[in-house]
C-alpha cells in the first residue's frame, strides 16, 4: 500500500524550514524589508508562523533590512540555520507552546 502524505504535494513551501505550508496551518507574510525600513508595498514571503516569529527573535528590523533581506540570507544566518534543522524534524502543523526567545540587544 502506498505512503500517503499528510499535505498535498501543491502546498506552499516554507522558504526558511523547506517545510509544506498545508491549509489550515498558522502562516504569516513576512516583508523581505521591513515595512518600518522602506519595505511597505515590498516583496513578502509566505511562511509558517513559527518560522516567522523565530526570524523577528533572533534579527532587529534593522539587520534585515540590512543583511538578511533574502530568503537565502536568513537561511544562512547561525540562530536561524539551527532552528530551520530543528523544525524542519516537526510535522508541518507543528506550533510551539513556549514562546519563542527575545533577541539580545
Amino acid at each position: 500500500m502506498p505512503r500517503t502524505l499528510p499535505y498535498d504535494t501543491d502546498d506552499p513551501i516554507c522558504p526558511l524550514c523547506g517545510r509544506p505550508i498545508p491549509p489550515g496551518v498558522p502562516q504569516s507574510l513576512h516583508h523581505l524589508i521591513p515595512k518600518l525600513k522602506g519595505g511597505k508595498g515590498g516583496p513578502t514571503v509566505l511562511m509558517h508562523h513559527i518560522c516567522h516569529r523565530e526570524i523577528h527573535a533572533a534579527l532587529t528590523e534593522a539587520e534585515l533590512a540590512r543583511d538578511y533581506h533574502t530568503p537565502e540570507a536568513l537561511r544562512a544566518h547561525p540562530r536561524l540555520a539551527k532552528f530551520a534543522a530543528w523544525v524542519r524534524k516537526r510535522p508541518p502543523s507543528f506550533r510551539s507552546k513556549i514562546p519563542g526567545g527575545m533577541r539580545k540587544r
